[in-house]
């Protein structure tokens, strides 16, 4: 007669076993989640501490853009404008029931200082503000281009430039203060980031 194998009985993992198995996920999530964080962190730090700054008014572009948003776009546009760093300018994003009277008053100006400014009103982002500002350049056959508009959203603004501009274009960053009340550089650094991934993925 066969003998039937002896009875073994299957040894379960302590409480103590499970408990470090338990622990040893948590640091394994822990170190996945906190690489990207920390990559996300040192990024916001390089971005805040690279930028970008007024241009010289002696370097000469053919035309200024103006992005609407914070306090001193407008004025610094004007500024441009009025020292012959370019010869014309397009302020892009105006609101659809804007005129050039009711902007010179706004800002308290004669409006014959406006003679050689546009108001684009097409705009209602930043990619529409490039699409809007790559038909004006066409428009004037410009060659160059000096951008306004606050530090925080110039990586954003240049970014989407390069992706309507033709290459024989170049662009001049002149970034004036972002505002305390304007998004916080976090908030435009993220923004950023999630635009630069979408468009290397092939997003329009």
């Amino acid at each position: 007669m066969s003998r039937k194998p002896a009875y073994r009985p299957v040894a379960r993992p302590s409480s103590r076993t499970r408990g470090k198995r338990r622990a040893g996920l948590l640091i394994w999530a822990a170190r996945v989640v906190a690489v990207p964080v920390l990559g996300w962190m040192l990024g916001l730090l390089w971005f805040s501490l690279s930028l970008p700054g007024a241009a010289p008014l002696a370097l000469k572009s053919d035309g200024v853009v103006v992005l609407t948003g914070a306090n001193g776009r407008f004025q610094r546009g004007l500024k441009v404008l009025e020292s012959g760093a370019a010869a014309r300018m397009l302020i892009s994003g105006v609101d659809r029931n804007t005129s050039k009277r009711q902007l010179a008053a706004f800002h308290k100006i004669a409006i014959r200082r406006l003679n050689r400014a546009e108001l684009g009103y097409e705009a209602i982002d930043t990619r529409s503000n490039a699409e809007e500002t790559a038909r004006w350049a066409a428009k004037y056959e410009l060659k160059s281009i000096r951008l306004v508009t606050s530090a925080g959203h110039m990586r954003r603004a240049r970014l989407e430039l390069a992706r309507v501009l033709p290459p024989g274009i170049a662009v001049l960053p002149d970034a004036v203060p972002s505002e305390p009340k304007a998004p916080s550089l976090a908030f435009e650094y993220s923004k950023w980031l999630i635009r630069r991934a979408a468009l290397l993925a092939g997003a329009a």
